[in-house]
């Protein structure tokens, strides 16, 4: 249950996310907790959406390991299939999930799905795995039609990325129960990094 959404433009990458957490119907006010949806790993923004024990299980196996290259799809792709494997090996909380989410699907299935923004691009990573490069623009999440809609509609106005990424993201949060809190805002090229 969250809104993410990552915009490129004018040499500029932004990713965006929300700062709600919800624990089933319910939601913790803002001013109690408020949820860090955005990991930093090496020269790349991940966002989570799913399950949250995703961002705490993602940020320990990362805790072992140097920062992998997600310059591309196939980094990318290779990067989430070594997770995969350490989600069944390591993590027993994990159920293995053998099953997508049609019956008949071959693939497993992670009921989640990111979104990662570097110089590379923005890629957005289902929950079988699949990995999928923007150009633009792309969102995931509860809130996600919303804010595709917005970015959409908006993307060639004279807004910028981090303008763009806000306004998606607040499309979201005012349409979708699950969205809320405040705005989490990480740029790409980093402030002082040329």
């Amino acid at each position: 249950m969250t809104i993410a959404v990552a915009v490129r433009k004018g040499g500029v990458t932004v990713i965006a996310a929300d700062t709600q957490n919800n624990f089933g119907h319910n939601r913790v006010p803002i001013g109690n907790h408020r949820t860090q949806k955005i990991l930093s790993v090496g020269d790349t923004y991940v966002a989570t959406s799913g399950w949250g024990v995703y961002a705490n299980i993602l940020d320990d196996f990362l805790h072992r390991r140097r920062a992998p290259r997600l310059d591309s799809e196939r980094d990318v792709f290779r990067f989430f299939q070594n997770f995969w494997k350490a989600l069944h090996e390591r993590y027993s909380l994990v159920n293995d999930q053998c099953q997508g989410e049609e019956e008949s699907s071959p693939f497993g299935d992670l009921d989640a799905s990111f979104l990662l923004a570097n110089d590379g691009g923005i890629f957005y990573v289902s929950s079988d795995t699949s990995v999928t490069a923007f150009e633009q623009y792309y969102a995931v999440g509860s809130g996600a039609e919303f804010a595709l809609g917005a970015l959409h509609a908006l993307y060639d106005s004279d807004l910028d990325a981090e303008a763009l990424a806000r306004r998606a993201c607040a499309a979201a949060m005012a349409f979708n129960l699950f969205c809320g809190g405040e705005i989490d805002v990480c740029r790409l090229p980093r402030p002082g990094v040329p």
